[in-house]
């Protein structure tokens, strides 16, 4: 079975694989780097799992 383009979900080719195309490679890149793509994060905790508190050291 042939995988599909993550972009426009036609069959992808392999030279551009997993890619259908320059094009949605290129979509792809730009999204990357336009910072559409973000990894969701927390705030950091504490090692007993309270927040920091902002730098506070004493």
């Amino acid at each position: 079975m042939k995988k599909l383009c993550p972009i426009c979900e036609k069959p992808a080719e392999d030279a551009f694989a997993p890619f259908c195309s320059q094009r949605c490679a290129d979509i792809d890149l730009h999204r990357w780097l336009g910072g559409s793509y973000r990894i969701p994060v927390r705030e950091d905790e504490d090692e007993d799992g309270s927040k920091e508190s902002g730098g506070n050291l004493q």
